[in-house]
Order: C-alpha cells, then sequence, then structure tokens
C-alpha cells in the first residue's frame, strides 16, 4: 500500500487502464468489466479490479494534470510492479480536419511542464510513448475499424492560460492538446515501463465544436474498448 492506493499489491493487473475521472473508472468498471471489486478510493480516486474477456484488467482514476497523473503513475509502476498504463480521457483538437469523438493516439508528447525538472537526465521538449502499445493500438483500431491519428500531442500544465497554445501547436503540428501524458510518459521512461496516450476528441479549438461534459463522462467508448482490447491483447 502507499499513501494514495490502499490496494495490496496482488489486487492491481499487470496492465492499468487510466481515465482521468473518478466517474468514468467507475463507468468502465461497471459497463466492461466482470467479477470486478473495488480495491482504491483513498481520496475518492477510484481503482477496480476485474475481468475483461477472462482476463484481469485494473482502472483507476489518475484526477488532473501531470502531478495528479505522476503521483498515481509513479506508485503504480514502482510499486505495484505494473507493467503497462494506458490513459484514456478527452483531448482538444488543434487541427480543423479532426472530427468531435474521433481518436487521438500520442506517439509522442511536447511539454513544457514543469513536471520534467524532476528527472536530471531528460528534460526534452518531446516525450516518447511505447511503440511496442503503439503499434498494438494501431492494429487493434484497424480490425475494429475506428477512425484515429496518430501524432504528437501537446501536454499544457494549465487549463486556462494566456499563452497561445493553438499557434504553437499550428507551428509544431500538434493535434491536441491535454493535461496528463507528459508525466504519465517520463514516468514510464524512467522506470523502464510502457505507456499510451488514448485520447478522444471532447472539443476543437480551431472549428469551436464541443461535446458537453455529461458525453465526456459518459460516452467515449471506442477509446475505452481498444484500451481494453491491448490490455487482454498481452
Amino acid at each position: 500500500m502507499t499513501a494514495h492506493n490502499s490496494a495490496n499489491i496482488n489486487e492491481i493487473a499487470k496492465t492499468v487502464i487510466m481515465p482521468g475521472d473518478p466517474l468514468r473508472s467507475k463507468l468502465i468498471a461497471e459497463k466492461f468489466l466482470t467479477d470486478y471489486k473495488l480495491v482504491n478510493n483513498v481520496r475518492g480516486v477510484q481503482g477496480y479490479t476485474g475481468y475483461y474477456n477472462g482476463k484481469l484488467v485494473t482502472v483507476m482514476a489518475s484526477g488532473m494534470g501531470n502531478p495528479s497523473m505522476g503521483i498515481y503513475s509513479y506508485e503504480l509502476f514502482k510499486f505495484y510492479d505494473v507493467d503497462r498504463i494506458i490513459r484514456v480521457g478527452s483531448i482538444g483538437a488543434m487541427n480543423k480536419n479532426i472530427p468531435l469523438k474521433s481518436l487521438i493516439l500520442a506517439d509522442r508528447t511536447y511539454t513544457k511542464t514543469n513536471y520534467n525538472n524532476f528527472y536530471i537526465d531528460f528534460g526534452a521538449d518531446y516525450i516518447n510513448g511505447s511503440k511496442e502499445l503503439l503499434s498494438r493500438a494501431v492494429s487493434i483500431a484497424d480490425t475494429l475499424g475506428y477512425k484515429y491519428n496518430i501524432g504528437d500531442v501537446l501536454c499544457s500544465d494549465t487549463f486556462y492560460t494566456d499563452e497561445d497554445e493553438i499557434k504553437l501547436s499550428l507551428e509544431k503540428n500538434l493535434l491536441g492538446v491535454e493535461m496528463e501524458s507528459a508525466a504519465l510518459y517520463l514516468n514510464a521512461e524512467r522506470l523502464h515501463k510502457d505507456a499510451l496516450c488514448i485520447c478522444t476528441v471532447s472539443n476543437n479549438l480551431i472549428t469551436d465544436e464541443e461535446t458537453t461534459s455529461e458525453e465526456r463522462q459518459n460516452s467515449f467508448l471506442d477509446m475505452i474498448k481498444l484500451s481494453l482490447e491491448i490490455a487482454v491483447s498481452y
């Protein structure tokens, strides 16, 4: 157990699906898992472990932002011996041709996050996700017939900012902006684990289209199904 996770080590699977929202964690468990149980509820960050197609999978929330993702993913990798974490969440598209509710698979994340500074050996603007997980994601998404884009995303520390993130994204051809991939990818790289960020487009900052908060919480099922299929492919 850790200060933020009350589960026993044998209650956490080797693959963890990690949404930001605890309510989405609960939704995934109820809709997709069998024989699941709540294994962590410290600070309301719900973690469930159950079976998907006969294989053990854990679904646990990360909260919002790099500091929160940094804590939970580090503890899962380091103290619970988790092999891979797949983040599922919403992303704001930075390309007018990317439609709402389509998927973005983050090959790399571009960031200026202060989280970078905690790892002296790193500090790069671009941080790589797992090529192995990405390859599996593409293969399974093609089989399921899902629409997706692969590329670099922007990971920001701020939801409200004076920085022109649209201009930055257009200059660097970043597909969208979210707030957790940098800490997850940094922790995976540092601890020799695998991580991938699979996001659903909740809004488009170029066209000003957007989904509702209820849609973001209760739909976006393609990314969840894709992440679970990746989990049981091991």
